[in-house]
């Protein structure tokens, strides 16, 4: 499947923009909601925390099952259609143990799509993968209206509304996850190898290794930000602006990708980018009340974010090649936004009730700076480039 197929562009667009759209409802807001109905911060840290367990356990046996039945869009599908189904749930209850398994149900089924799309999205551009990172801004954007329009929403209505509109985020996702185009998987002399092969190889152990620490920097991030700034006096719709100042920076440099690309290594860039997540949770730690810094902190997202994940992406597509792209995708989002999320946001809890905020994002600064040693360390020296330039 190639680009002279246009119409199919619009479909994964969309199928991005709704899905991450949600991510912009539940990340900076969910944790508000729970905070609304009078859970406590570990309750609150564990709730936040199923969505990473579920991307750490369910995308390795979707990518399997994607593969072994060859259709990747059937998966996306069911997958798409039971998440929305379980999603249904949170109307039902207000109890902890009740949202802990509706929340666990869902995620288990949505957490199954992002890496087969992100799969079928490079099969599809093929070598005209220069034009990922504008397909991919398109989640940016939805992420951002979703994160803006809520915050000013919040200011007005009640926090309670928000189950609401995850449920029509859910039902534009289950609309575009019919939209996906088949792809067809391109050999690769590498069929044949078992995946585990791949995996075991120093340079994508390194990788996966350097991701996981930063998805456990952003943990904290993720879970507690919005609440940080609420209780620093922050107006929600604030909020909600400081959470797109992010993802705009997010998207110019998915645009600048090409251009970065043409003059760093991918491995230079994840480097980089762990670098100035250091810089980043510090400032957030340690400076929330001035105002210039946490906005230059939010600018940094393109960095913590938008280059990492998209040179990250780019390898991970590097390496795993043929019948093992789906898995390989899946076992990226596993180890790294699954494993990597969960032990951020699980230990964000207890840090912020022990210590308080500036030690917990003062531990994300540490997380990074120990995944930069780490890359420093196995790729420091490494020229990887991709086949076909993002």
């Amino acid at each position: 499947m190639t680009t002279s197929h246009p119409r199919y562009y619009w479909r994964i667009a969309g199928f991005y923009f709704f899905h991450f759209a949600f991510v912009g409802m539940f990340s900076p807001y969910w944790s508000l909601y729970l905070k609304s109905i009078e859970f406590d911060a570990v309750q609150i840290g564990i709730l936040m925390s199923v969505q990473p367990v579920m991307r750490m356990l369910s995308p390795a046996w979707w990518g399997w099952l994607a593969d072994h039945l060859g259709n990747r869009r059937l998966v996306v599908r069911v997958a798409a259609f039971c998440s929305a189904v379980c999603y249904l749930g949170v109307f039902f209850t207000t109890g902890f143990y009740g949202l802990l398994l509706v929340l666990a149900l869902m995620s288990f089924f949505w957490s199954a799509s992002m890496p087969l799309v992100e799969a079928t999205t490079l099969t599809y551009l093929g070598k005209n993968a220069v034009r990922y990172g504008r397909l991919r801004s398109w989640g940016s954007l939805g992420f951002i209206i979703a994160v803006l329009g809520l915050g000013y929403a919040f200011d007005y209505i009640s926090i309670k509304w928000i189950i609401w509109a995850g449920l029509a985020i859910q039902a534009g996702t289950l609309y575009f996850s019919r939209q996906i185009p088949a792809t067809e998987v391109i050999a690769h002399h590498t069929d044949s190898h078992p995946i585990m092969r791949i995996v075991m190889q120093p340079q994508v152990l390194t990788l996966f290794g350097g991701c996981f620490l930063m998805a456990v920097a952003h943990g904290p991030y993720y879970t507690f930000f919005s609440i940080y700034l609420v209780e620093h006096g922050y107006a929600k719709s604030t909020v909600g602006v400081l959470w797109t100042l992010g993802v705009v920076c997010e998207i110019g440099v998915f645009f600048a990708m090409p251009w970065l690309m043409r003059r760093y290594f991918l491995p230079r860039i994840l480097m980089i980018s762990l670098a100035l997540a250091v810089i980043r949770f510090l400032i957030i730690g340690w400076q929330v009340d001035t105002l210039w810094l946490l906005l230059f902190a939010q600018m940094l997202h393109a960095a913590t974010f938008g280059s990492f994940h998209a040179a990250a992406v780019a390898l991970v597509h590097h390496f795993f090649r043929g019948r093992h792209q789906s898995r390989g995708q899946a076992l990226f989002g596993s180890v790294t936004y699954g494993a990597g999320g969960m032990l951020g946001g699980l230990s964000s809890g207890p840090l912020w009730q022990l210590w308080g905020p500036s030690v917990m994002y003062t531990f994300s600064a540490a997380a990074a700076l120990l995944g930069l040693g780490l890359m420093w360390w196995k790729l420091g020296s490494v020229e990887i480039v991709r086949d076909t330039q993002l």
